[in-house]
């Protein structure tokens, strides 16, 4: 693949007006008409917008039939104050780039102009432009799109950056790659009483005090074993902020993470159990919800031997790195439905800030190295 000089500038330019401007998951739509109308630019035979909520694909063909593959870049941002000091931060309070996804996306649109350039010999390249991936939504949504019917694809592939590796080193493995997650909701209602009568109310409190060790105690494996099971309690809340008045309700907010979905099922129904019991013993009405749940992501061995491929060509180093990750990833919904994926990790430096935090901003350098391993990939399976 060969960008030009200018090609990088440009690219590099609207990296940073999409950093500029982030939206959260589920409100991408200003981002992705930015996207639709530069792909435009590119020549592909169809656009598909509004996928699955605010998604962008773009699809090119080949001279002759072959399989398809996909590219995925994510579109949402954060919830988090851009507190960098570069001159194109974000301009919107409470919103940021902090994972990276807008260099994810230059780098499709990076691979988008070879592909306007030299189409590939057989089969289809998709680019998949997904939203909502921060809460786990998006490519569920976007594999439930009746339309995606029409373009689904053989093989999918995806990269994140990675701040503390070395910058453009791969982490790539066969197998697990990131775990499967969800927010799990328990809400206890008693009953409210005087603080100076807590015994004419039933509050919850003793039951949470009970339930949080019980759920701490589900934990169980090393991250890397099948068993592999933890929990996270992020938040605890009881009653009113005031002196005079005994709670009646409370909530506990965990995540469950496990390093398969099949180990998930027993960990959702352990703690569930857990909550139920624990209600049951005073006469609590107990109400459990979910959230932002991740499916794992596994990569497919046939996908990875592509992208191994691809590696060795560009002449790039990579090893399996601290993988597999207990951080979740949404990518993995790509693979419940018979397409093979893999993912990789792209080293962002060593010295950068992590993900997330508030002074977090994507690497330039990433966009031309990502783009060159995709486009090798597509020589190398569509010619």
């Amino acid at each position: 693949m060969h960008l030009t000089n200018q090609d990088l500038i440009e690219l590099v330019e609207w990296r940073r007006k999409l950093h500029m401007t982030p939206e959260i998951s589920g409100e991408e739509s200003e981002t992705a008409q930015e996207v639709a109308f530069a792909l435009a630019a590119t020549g592909p035979d169809r656009i598909v917008t509004d996928l699955g909520g605010h998604g962008v694909a773009a699809i090119y063909g080949g001279f002759e039939p072959g399989p398809s593959v996909m590219f995925r870049a994510e579109l949402d941002g954060l919830a988090i104050e851009d507190m960098s000091d570069v001159p194109y931060r974000s301009r919107i309070p409470g919103r940021g780039h902090q994972c990276g996804h807008d260099g994810h996306m230059a780098t499709l649109m990076a691979l988008a102009r070879g592909l306007s350039r030299k189409r590939p010999k057989r089969g289809r390249v998709i680019l998949m432009f997904q939203p909502a991936e921060e809460n786990g939504a998006g490519a569920a949504a976007v594999v439930a799109d009746q339309r995606y019917a029409t373009i689904k694809p053989d093989f999918a592939f995806a990269y994140h950056n990675m701040p503390g590796m070395t910058l453009g080193r791969v982490a790539l493995v066969d197998g697990p790659i990131t775990c499967a997650s969800r927010g799990m909701r328990i809400a206890f209602t008693g009953r409210t009483a005087h603080a100076s009568m807590p015994e004419t109310g039933l509050s919850p409190v003793p039951s949470l005090l009970r339930l949080l060790p019980a759920l701490e105690g589900l934990s169980s494996g090393e991250p890397h074993s099948p068993d592999f099971a933890m929990t996270t309690v992020t938040h605890i809340e009881a009653g009113e902020r005031v002196f005079g008045i005994a709670p009646g309700s409370g909530e506990i907010w965990l995540t469950l993470r496990t390093l398969a979905d099949a180990r998930m099922e027993k960990l959702r129904l352990d703690a569930e159990r857990l909550a139920h019991d624990v209600a049951a013993t005073i006469g609590l009405v107990v109400e459990i919800n979910y959230d932002n749940i991740f499916a794992d992501c596994v990569n497919d061995p046939d996908a990875v031997y592509y992208l191994e491929r691809a590696l060795d060509d560009e002449h790039i180093a990579y090893d399996a790195g601290d993988l597999p990750l207990r951080g979740s990833e949404d990518f993995g919904g790509f693979g419940k439905d018979g397409t093979k994926i893999a993912m990789f990790l792209l080293g962002a430096g060593e010295s950068r800030p992590h993900l997330h935090n508030p002074d977090y901003d994507f690497p330039d350098d990433l966009i031309g190295i990502g783009a060159r391993i995709f486009d090798r990939i597509v020589r190398g399976m569509l010619g």
